[in-house]
């Protein structure tokens, strides 16, 4: 069984010994491909140092998350472009918007929303998509840029079935972590009328920690408990949901 996490921040863990932990962890519970989100300009050499460590593991995307979008937000792209050409990259990410903190750089964020955008076409890339309290924001950018070179995940989705059916027609995946877990969100009976064809799997650790281990950091090796609450609710074995949601990760990404 291969399971692949599309989205975890795993190079947070600049411990030598704990990361080296966090890895067995990992490849203990089969999860062995490891999909790196890059946030801002600080964080790129945190995730090629994660890369160099473990290379037959993880795999780097480079983008501005929408949070870290200031003033200064041209800045940052400035250093982040150049090391699109430092090693291979396999997304552009995760970018988007997010209006849940702070609507002061909405426009901002929705300039260099675009922008990155412009870079994945151009290196042929799939975006991972952020977004936060931003779905109609989000999907509008979508509707401008919309071409056959336009793909990617929705990370972290946890929207409605409607919601969820425009994305997909747009030809998005749907990224489905911990919340999935959790019992009052809701996903829970959204997610079993959308075909398993059209979701990947992910973490967004140390984020939304999926139950048992809610309220704790989340890790990359807590991906078995988001695939076996996957298998669940669609009634099938654990390793179906791994074999399905792998061979898309592997549609998205080309490797």
């Amino acid at each position: 069984m291969v399971l692949t996490d599309t989205h975890t921040h795993l190079y947070y863990e600049t411990d030598a010994v704990k990361r080296s932990e966090l890895m067995q962890r990992c490849i203990q519970n089969d999860i062995s491909r490891l999909f790196l989100p890059n946030v801002d300009a600080a964080s790129v050499p945190l995730m090629f140092e994660l890369l160099e460590a473990y290379p037959a593991n993880c795999y780097p995307m480079l983008g501005l998350h929408p949070c870290s979008v200031k003033d200064n937000w041209e800045e940052e792209l400035a250093v982040i472009q150049p090391a699109l050409h430092q090693h291979k990259i396999y997304a552009i990410g995760e970018i988007g918007i997010d209006l849940y903190w702070d609507k002061t750089f909405l426009a901002g964020q929705i300039q260099a929303f675009k922008l990155q955008i412009k870079w994945a076409k151009a290196l042929k890339l799939p975006i991972v998509i952020h977004c936060r309290d931003a779905f109609d924001e989000v999907y509008q950018v979508l509707l401008d840029e919309q071409d056959e070179n336009l793909r990617g995940i929705f990370h972290c989705f946890t929207g409605t079935l409607e919601q969820a059916e425009k994305i997909i027609a747009l030809g998005f995946y749907l990224g489905i972590g911990g919340v999935i877990t959790y019992k009052n969100a809701g996903l829970d009976k959204i997610l079993p009328q959308i075909d398993l064809k059209h979701v990947v799997l992910e973490t967004d650790s140390p984020y939304l920690t999926p139950v048992p281990y809610r309220g704790k950091p989340n890790e990359s090796s807590y991906l078995i408990y988001v695939a076996q609450k996957v298998a669940d609710l669609y009634q099938i074995f654990v390793e179906e949901v791994a074999e399905i949601t792998t061979e898309n990760s592997k549609k998205i990404f080309g490797v």
